[in-house]
Order: C-alpha cells, then structure tokens, then sequence
C-alpha cells in the first residue's frame, strides 16, 4: 500500500485543486496536491516539504482529516488529508499542469482521482464558520 498525503490548502475561502501532468499516472485527473511519504518522515513534514517542491509553498497544517483507502487497479492508496492554509510564496506549478481556486460548491464539478472523492465528501460534510475561521 502506498501512503501519501494531501493537502485541502484553503484562501479566501476557496480550497486549491491541482491537475495530474501529462507525464503522471491518471494524467489529467485533478487532485489536491501532497506526495509519498518517505522513510522515517511524519506525515505533517511529508505534506510540508511535498507543498514546498510541487508548489513553491509554505503551509500550516490545521487539521488532520480521515484517512482513505482506495483500490486502484494496479495499486492501492491510503491518502492521509490534511486541512492548511498558506504561510508565504507564490504558486508556481512543477509537476501538476493546471490549478484552481474553488468554493466549496463547485469542487464536484472536475473530474477528480478517485481516492480524492472521499475526501470532498468530507469537506463538503464540514460546518462553514469552521472552515472559514481556518482562512483567519
């Protein structure tokens, strides 16, 4: 099983999408953005640096969010969300070829990796004065 985590990264509301690369497996699918976790690294310094290498950015993690297991056909994922928030830098994308800032309602509009699904489900079940106090 492959362990990676995601970041729900939130600004003025909205929550940052990131589209597969050409190059990637599931080449255009979108997803929020993380990476694997290597050896002896804790989740929160995986999501860290992975955010700082893909995107350019420096987040502070809020909250821990509920693990998914997803099984690909070829592989099997445990995606390990977390809720952040941006501390400094400007996005600049190194491996994803698109993004976007999304309100809530309209994250089911793209056409996201399947392990992500859970995770949007999870954020839409969320209270708004909570998500929005995160963005403070």
């Amino acid at each position: 099983m492959l362990s990676v985590t995601c970041a729900i990264i939130i600004r003025d509301g909205l929550v940052l999408a990131v589209q597969r690369g050409k190059k990637m497996k599931m080449p255009g699918k979108w997803e929020f953005p993380g990476g694997k976790i290597e050896a002896n690294e804790s989740e929160e310094n995986c999501l860290i640096r992975e955010i700082k290498e893909e995107l350019h950015l420096n987040i502070k993690i809020a909250e821990k969010l509920p693990e998914v297991i997803h099984h690909y056909p070829d592989f099997t994922i445990k995606l390990i969300p977390f809720l952040a928030t941006i501390e400094s830098g400007e996005l600049y994308l190194s491996e994803h070829q698109a993004y976007q800032w999304l309100s809530k309602d309209k994250l089911l509009d793209l056409d996201w990796a399947e392990a992500d699904e859970p995770v949007i489900r999870e954020i839409l079940k969320r209270n708004n004065a909570k998500w929005n106090f995160l963005d403070k």
